[in-house]
């Protein structure tokens, strides 16, 4: 796509969202940016209400004379969002919205269309030295991942035979400034100064820093022929929960609160406490393996996640 293009995002409200309108604006090129409202903050935004409400004449107007389409709008996973409603509510904001939004960019013949999915689609868990691929076979083990992985077949569907090349950048957890879920949690721990008994936990695990993130789709738009088909996207080094811990209290210049707890006796208290599936995702392995998007792009992470921390930590209330 030319530099200066018009490229739409959604849920350009969101934690990633903003950094990715920022980046491109940055970049040179117009965007139009998409909200679920209005509520200030996002130049230009457009209130489109949920997607998976909007009529096709509605999505064919805010995809007028665009290039290319970033969909990072999402239901986002939450622990202990489970059971019927939780399904019916994933599907409909990440696999409903998905397919409107697909349909209408390919009947508007857009080049590309980037969307922003997730690791879970493959699993919760890797054995060590085997990252995920993006030829590996879907696993998710949740209504979120099961509900990206139907988002990424009706992109699929969606584009097959068109002209619209769909690109899915599938990503570990991301850290950054305004970062929620376990990120929030870990700095809101160590903020509070109480000490977390994961000093003994060995494990490696994928993460993308934001701004890693946002350089990414800014290549998956640049690059020549497009990156089509399915990706990861991560930082070049996993990193352990003890080592997360530890460079998070760094940039807040706080002390290291790690106590030593054998991990067996962890996960026994976890069992017992109903929060197993929650210290799986503490305490295992999660690697993904990003050469394919390397190779197809060029695009190699340029901050490190001390970096990043460092922004995370001045964004924080003094």
């Amino acid at each position: 796509m030319s530099a200066t293009g018009l490229v739409v995002v959604t849920g350009a409200a969101g934690f990633v969202g903003r950094a990715v309108v920022d980046r491109l604006r940055a970049a040179g090129r117009e965007v139009r940016p998409i909200v679920r409202e209005d509520r200030g903050g996002v130049e230009g935004a457009i209130a489109l209400g949920p997607l998976e409400q909007a009529s096709p004449e509605a999505l064919a107007r805010v995809l007028d004379g665009a290039e290319a389409v970033v969909h990072v709008a999402a239901r986002v996973h939450a622990m202990g969002d489970r059971g019927p409603g939780a399904e019916a509510a994933y599907r409909a904001a990440n696999v409903d919205a998905t397919a409107r939004l697909a349909l209408a960019a390919v009947a508007s013949k857009l080049p590309r269309f980037v969307l922003a999915s997730s690791v879970k689609v493959n699993g919760e868990a890797t054995l060590p030295g085997r990252p995920f691929r993006p030829d590996d076979p879907p696993a998710p083990a949740d209504a979120y991942g099961r509900s990206k992985r139907d988002a990424e077949v009706a992109l699929a569907d969606a584009c097959r035979g068109s002209s619209t090349a769909a690109i899915v950048l599938r990503l570990p957890l991301v850290i950054g400034p305004g970062a929620r879920g376990n990120v929030a949690r870990l700095v809101d721990a160590i903020e509070a100064g109480r000490t977390l008994p994961v000093g003994a936990i060995d494990n490696r695990r994928s993460v993308l820093g934001l701004a890693n993130l946002a350089d990414a789709i800014v290549a998956a738009l640049d690059a020549l022929p497009a990156p089509a088909g399915v990706h990861f996207v991560a930082d070049a080094d996993a990193v352990s929960t003890p080592a997360l811990v530890r460079a998070i209290a760094g940039a807040l210049g706080r002390p290291v609160p790690l106590a030593f707890v054998p991990v067996a006796l962890l996960k026994l208290g976890a069992r017992l406490a109903g929060r197993g599936a929650e210290f799986g995702r503490l305490a295992g392995s999660l690697e993904v393996d990003a050469s394919s998007f390397t190779a197809a792009t060029g695009w190699k992470p340029g901050h490190t996640l001390g970096e990043e921390l460092d922004r995370l930590a001045r964004s924080r209330p003094s």
